[in-house]
């Protein structure tokens, strides 16, 4: 997704917003149960951005949940509507990851990756020139070249 800086979005309701100074997003899909409960879909869509990059304006919740990497999350949302906005994980300080159906224009993304494949819904098929990982990417260095990130 690129184009325009800041990229914008929010909650169902409207009392959320938010705001992300980026020259381009990265976005991938995630296939765990944990996204595909929080999505109430097949697989959540995360884009992972700088936590100093994004601008909150309203008031949100948070609760704490394990992940299948064996760390944890902090998963934000509007209390009002209940939208899944961002989520801070604890083994990646500085970086959050924006869910990508909160964006105003989320048509434009276009997953680099997929992980946690092991988990994945049977009907849904991997395009065959698309990175996945049955689970994750497993150091600092695969996760920067998944997302576009490395030197």
């Amino acid at each position: 997704m690129g184009g325009g800086s800041p990229y914008e979005g929010g909650c169902q309701c409207g009392a959320v917003r938010y705001s992300v100074e980026a020259e381009r997003l990265t976005a991938y899909a995630c296939h765990c149960r944990e996204c595909q409960k929080q999505s109430a879909s097949a697989f959540g869509l995360s884009v992972p951005v700088f936590e100093a990059s994004l601008n909150v304006t309203g008031m949100t919740a948070s609760w704490r949940r394990p992940t299948d990497s064996g760390s944890h999350t902090r998963c934000f949302f509007c209390p009002t509507c209940g939208t899944r906005l961002y989520h801070a994980g604890e083994n990646r300080p500085g970086l959050v990851t924006v869910k990508g159906g909160s964006l105003d224009d989320a048509g434009q993304l276009q997953p680099v990756a997929h992980i946690w494949t092991a988990s994945k819904q049977s009907w849904v098929v991997l395009p065959a020139d698309v990175p996945h990982w049955e689970y994750q990417p497993e150091t600092q260095e695969e996760w920067m070249e998944l997302l576009g990130w490395a030197n």
